[in-house]
């Protein structure tokens, strides 16, 4: 039998399984989602409104024949501005007339603009009555199908729904949706379509043809489409034919920012989402995690300063170990991984192994506490430059090469990470140096968090308030004048006042 001992400052990575509910079968659903295929398809829109010009819109760039029945007379602005229009998808053809039971031979769909619901009930009975599904506008008891908020990318489309409840509610998510799939999807999905046809007869179906996709999908949401890109694409699926393994993988460094996920940069979700394996840190947010793709694994590798901790090399290790199997990594890291995260030791661990790697960053404890205070670290009047420094060497105290002279300049703003243990050596150091004993000072625990708690003090009353600290939770110290208006900018009547002493 092999023992490993490991002493009481180390401790292994942990993997952490997702947390999912278990579905023995789908939940109920208020509709069920369906795409019409409409190209070429004879439409039907009643009514010459805005609203109907909107809908044959819609149609139209769907590829439909959209016969749209209105005098003349009664055609909207926008009605005009449509058929004005040259380049359509589809055709478009105006009746000068209202509708008849004879507009629904051959349609697929058909929509009305009615005022009335005498109007909208004839509507529908003539409609189904000629096996034709349809809509009327704004009249939910009268339509037999719903529309609902689109995200095109087309060939890919995404249809949002809330069954008529919160069309708002809707168009919100539509547009968090759109922020997350950019526009280059689009040219992505038409090279799906334009190479599916020789990937399926080339790649027999399971386990070879989904890595083809997987590898597929892996580059639609990096970049855009380059002239390459097919090229490679097709050499891909000569490999994955041949039984050939792609051995290298790739690392992305993302910052998870303060706490709040919804600090997190566009960027960063897309890569949580395309991450095969997460290794992240004590600090990272289980709202941050929760945004990660559900297959990921998810590795914690945590480094806290008096805690137990993995090592930094078992931690290089095991990202090289996983590159090499051709995985996507992401290095998950609280804050900025380039600011005290011991990115560069992990970075130069991939490069002498010609691994690639990219960064995302992420917003740093310090400026998510100015933005919290509503605190400029460089105010024109107070502050001439910032610093971030660290309270904490690798070997447990303060650092020895830190410039106290400057620091303990009066128009500096100086930032401290991890200083909760050394903080009472930092305030006496910078007396000596003859800053102000009366300096402001503002501490910001579990920042974007539930527990986040602000405080503010002088310099010298700062070992004392520090004893008084949950030391559980993460510290960060600002020292300068710009913190003097920390206390009225801490305020607010949706949240507790920042403590003041003195």
């Amino acid at each position: 039998m092999h023992i490993v001992s490991r002493q009481p400052s180390e401790r292994a990575p942990s993997e952490r399984a997702p947390s999912e509910r278990a579905h023995a079968r789908i939940e109920p659903l208020s509709v069920v989602p369906v795409f019409l295929d409409l190209a070429g398809k004879r439409a039907v829109v009643a009514g010459g409104g805005d609203a109907a010009a909107w809908k044959a819109e819609l149609l139209v760039a769907a590829g439909a024949e959209v016969h749209v029945y209105a005098p003349r007379e009664e055609l909207s602005g926008e009605f005009s501005r449509l058929f004005a229009t040259a380049d359509l998808p589809g055709r478009l053809v105006h009746h000068d007339a209202h509708w008849d039971a004879a507009a629904f031979s051959g349609a697929t769909v058909a929509i009305a603009e009615a005022e009335e619901d005498a109007e909208a009930a004839a509507f529908r009975a003539a409609s189904l009555g000629a096996g034709v599904p349809c809509n009327v506008i704004d009249k939910p008891a009268f339509c037999s199908f719903q529309f609902g908020t689109i995200v095109n990318r087309s060939p890919l489309v995404v249809g949002i729904s809330t069954s008529g409840a919160a069309p708002v509610l809707g168009q919100a998510v539509r547009r968090r949706i759109e922020a997350l799939l950019p526009a280059w999807l689009a040219d992505w999905a038409r090279l799906a379509a334009d190479m599916r046809e020789r990937v399926m007869a080339r790649l027999g179906p399971g386990a070879r043809r989904r890595a083809f996709w997987e590898a597929f999908v892996d580059r639609a949401f990096r970049a855009a489409p380059g002239g390459d890109d097919a090229g490679a694409l097709e050499a891909e699926a000569g490999r994955i034919a041949r039984g050939e393994r792609h051995d290298r993988g790739r690392v992305t460094f993302v910052g998870a920012g303060p706490g709040d996920a919804e600090l997190l940069t566009i960027k960063a979700v897309r890569a949580l989402q395309a991450a095969d394996v997460i290794l992240f840190d004590d600090l990272v947010s289980e709202d941050v995690l929760e945004l990660a793709r559900r297959e990921a694994k998810r590795i914690l590798v945590g480094k806290r300063g008096g805690r137990p901790s993995c090592k930094q090399d078992e931690i290089n290790a095991m990202m090289l170990t996983l590159a090499r199997a051709g995985k996507h990594v992401v290095r998950l890291k609280s804050g900025d991984p380039m600011i005290f995260g011991r990115a560069g030791e992990e970075i130069d661990s991939l490069r002498r192994e010609g691994i690639a790697f990219d960064v995302v960053p992420g917003i740093t404890a310090g400026i998510a506490m100015a933005a919290t205070l509503g605190v400029s670290l460089t105010h024109r009047d107070q502050a001439k430059s910032v610093r971030f420094v660290t309270g904490h060497s690798r070997h447990g105290g303060l650092p020895e090469d830190v410039d106290w002279r400057a620091i303990a300049d009066p128009s500096a703003t100086t930032v401290f990470y991890m200083g909760g243990r050394t903080a009472a050596e930092i305030a006496a150091r910078l007396m000596d140096y003859r800053m102000a004993a009366d300096t402001p000072v503002a501490l910001a625990e579990a920042l974007g968090r539930p527990e986040e708690a602000l405080t503010r003090c002088r310099l010298a009353d700062l070992p004392a308030r520090i004893a008084e600290r949950d030391e559980r939770q993460p510290l960060v110290i600002g020292i300068g004048a710009v913190f003097a208006e920390a206390r009225a900018a801490g305020m607010g009547e949706d949240r507790p006042a920042l403590a003041s002493a003195g």
